[in-house]
């Protein structure tokens, strides 16, 4: 089984982001990640020298990770604080950009793993994920890790002539402290 572990940016992980984020501007990761999101942007890609220095310039973020799957960069797992700050509700996002990493059991690790990290690094009470219904596998690896559907925006989003549903999943701290079967890896 591939070693999955979240860990910071790294120098050598900047060519296989720009690869993804950038130069391959049809690949297949941008169909299940809120595809509604990536409509056909007009400005040029950022070439992967200037993607580099871009990001060589800004440090790492503690609420960012790369997912790394037998040690290469596979994809990113993000999370951030929604308003007010205090409040205790963060939001996740993950996505595996490489389609060879995807039906495995990959990102329900990374999932996993991200969903312990945040809990550990930060005072949450709540976590949330929102998908669409059109991503059935991110809503199955959500639940696998213990996540559970409150909310559902019916037919809210629109993607290739067919409407789809909004999907919220949460996470309550105590739920997760509850069960150590969830935490488990």
């Amino acid at each position: 089984m591939p070693q999955v572990i979240l860990r910071e940016r790294e120098a050598a992980d900047l060519p296989i982001l720009h690869r993804w984020l950038h130069a391959e501007r049809n690949a297949a990761w941008r169909a299940w990640d809120g595809p509604y999101f990536h409509v056909e942007d007009a400005r040029p890609p950022l070439d992967l020298s200037t993607f580099v220095e871009q990001l060589r310039t800004r440090a790492p973020s503690p609420h960012a990770r790369i997912i790394a799957v037998d040690g290469v960069c596979a994809g990113q797992v993000t999370r951030w604080s929604e308003p007010p700050a205090s409040g205790g509700w963060w939001e996740l996002g993950i996505v595996l950009y490489d389609p060879v990493c995807w039906g495995g059991g990959l990102g329900t690790r990374a999932l996993r793993a991200w969903t312990a990290l945040t809990f550990q690094e930060t005072h949450a009470h709540v976590l949330t994920l929102s998908t669409w219904s059109g991503n059935e596998r991110m809503v199955r690896a959500a639940e696998r890790v213990g996540f559970r559907e409150c909310g559902r925006v019916r037919e809210a989003r629109w993607w290739q002539g067919r409407r789809y549903d909004s999907v919220k999943l949460d996470l309550l701290r105590r739920s997760w402290d509850a069960d150590p079967a969830l935490s488990m890896s």
